[in-house]
């Protein structure tokens, strides 16, 4: 399997370990939609694998949409009248409302605290708030330091650019061998939050640069991009070639202690969703699936009716479920090394089942054929078949052209494995091939 090293603990759990690492490197970049956090965060990614970037202008039209005016800031405070900064920007990059439009001024409490956003309910957690596509500036404090903030008045300042500029998005392309793409998008848009969404980008770039030392069947494309206006640009950059994906998915919110959580794409029976419920409903660790809605991250993108792509979504604690969500307390102690490792090791089987999978046909459909005299089953008698001599048989009596490898093996109730160990010594003694192969040698004649 194509990435079946993985299966091992210990080699999921230092490559998981890595991944932390990184996590904690990208973790004090404050980051947006667009702009200079973006970059350096593909710059560092980039230190693990190729990208190609992409920077597409302000004002381009996507679809409905259009790319905003590129946000980086520099500064920005909240000071009393001594000049001590009661909200520091500089402290934590949470303080800021995200794409906040430049200020300075003097101001009473009673003017600063319509700006002003907090947790009552966790009252030592910052929260994340964002203001992408309305003019607005604020800061986000600890409710209990919001509580404490006297009348003023307060030095107010956000040193911040929103001007023409560019989005960015970054892609590791891994060509196949075979026709046909598949994909995994995670979004790099958040500042200082770990689970949401650094545990995705970590998981990615791990992932493909182990694939970046096999060889795969299907092309595979890793997207870096910002959430929402990034997939929706990479949709409208790409449309000439999404006849060609074969699978997709969205990942992020990896690294917690909720259970993995497999959401269906829009169809909700795809290759995507058939392989993803197959890998966690035959794996060891806890697992739940859970059907789409149009609310969530990108996979609402992929999937809208004009695109309706296979792409389904793999987190762990789904966005808004767990408390820490979207809050200071979204921090690296959450992020849990062992559930990264889980994590990599369930993406890792379905991506190789993904790239594995394929339709097949045999090419001696009447009767069974005689495996012996190929060297496929025993010589001697009298004993039911072994596992393998199970998995050749239930490949043959399946592989009509409608069954794929992984219908083959809920059929069965055998490894995915077995069934494809079976289907590759059968198309090597002639039994079996896929249809693409079948099509391609139509010109020489029939297979034998």
């Amino acid at each position: 399997m194509l990435l079946g090293h993985l299966g091992d603990i210990s080699a999921a759990r230092r490559i998981a370990e890595a991944a932390y690492d990184l996590m904690t490197a990208l973790y004090p970049i404050c980051r947006s939609i667009t702009g200079h956090g973006v970059r350096v965060t593909l710059d560092r990614v980039e230190r693990w694998i190729p990208l190609q970037r992409s920077e597409i202008p302000s004002g381009t039209k996507v679809f409905d949409w259009e790319v905003p005016r590129e946000w980086n800031i520099r500064d920005a405070y909240v000071a009393d009248c001594h000049g001590r900064r009661l909200i520091d920007f500089k402290a934590h990059n949470l303080h800021v409302v995200n794409y906040s439009v430049p200020v300075r001024r003097v101001m009473t409490r009673a003017e600063l605290e319509p700006h002003l956003y907090s947790l009552p309910d966790h009252p030592d957690w910052i929260p994340y708030r964002t203001t992408y596509y309305h003019e607005h500036w604020g800061f986000c404090l600890r409710h209990r330091d919001r509580e404490a903030l006297g009348p003023g008045p307060f030095e107010v300042v956000i040193d911040a650019d929103l001007s023409p500029g560019h989005l960015t998005y970054g892609e590791c392309v891994v060509p196949g061998t075979g026709a046909g793409e598949a994909f995994i998008y995670t979004h790099v848009c958040h500042p200082s939050l770990a689970n949401d969404n650094l545990t995705g980008v970590a998981v990615a770039a791990a992932l493909a640069r182990e694939l970046c030392a096999r060889q795969p069947r299907l092309t595979w494309r890793f997207v870096f991009g910002p959430g929402t206006i990034g997939s929706l640009t990479w949709l409208a950059r790409n449309e000439d070639r999404l006849a060609s994906v074969r699978s997709g998915l969205v990942i992020g919110l990896l690294g917690d202690n909720g259970p993995l959580t497999y959401k269906r794409s829009r169809r909700g029976h795809t290759v995507t969703d058939r392989i993803a419920e197959y890998v966690l409903k035959s794996g060891t660790a806890p697992a739940r699936i859970i059907d789409f809605d149009p609310y969530g991250y990108d996979e609402r993108q992929f999937c809208s009716p004009g695109f309706d792509l296979p792409v389904g979504r793999l987190t762990r604690s789904p966005n808004g479920t767990y408390p820490e969500y979207h809050s200071s307390a979204d921090d690296l102690s959450l992020v849990k090394v062992d559930r990264l490792a889980e994590s990599l090791q369930t993406l890792a089987r379905i991506i190789s089942i993904v790239d594995a999978n394929r339709l097949v046909i045999n090419l001696q459909p009447k009767g069974e054929p005689r495996l012996g005299n190929r060297g496929l089953y025993r010589s001697i008698g009298g004993t039911s078949p072994d596992e393998f001599e199970h998995a050749l048989l239930w490949t043959l009596s399946f592989a009509d052209g409608a069954h794929d490898l992984v219908a083959i093996a809920e059929r069965s109730r055998l490894a995915f494995e077995l069934i494809d160990q079976a289907a590759s010594a059968l198309e090597k003694a002639g039994l079996l091939a896929s249809p693409d192969r079948i099509v391609a040698n139509s010109a020489e004649g029939p297979l034998r």
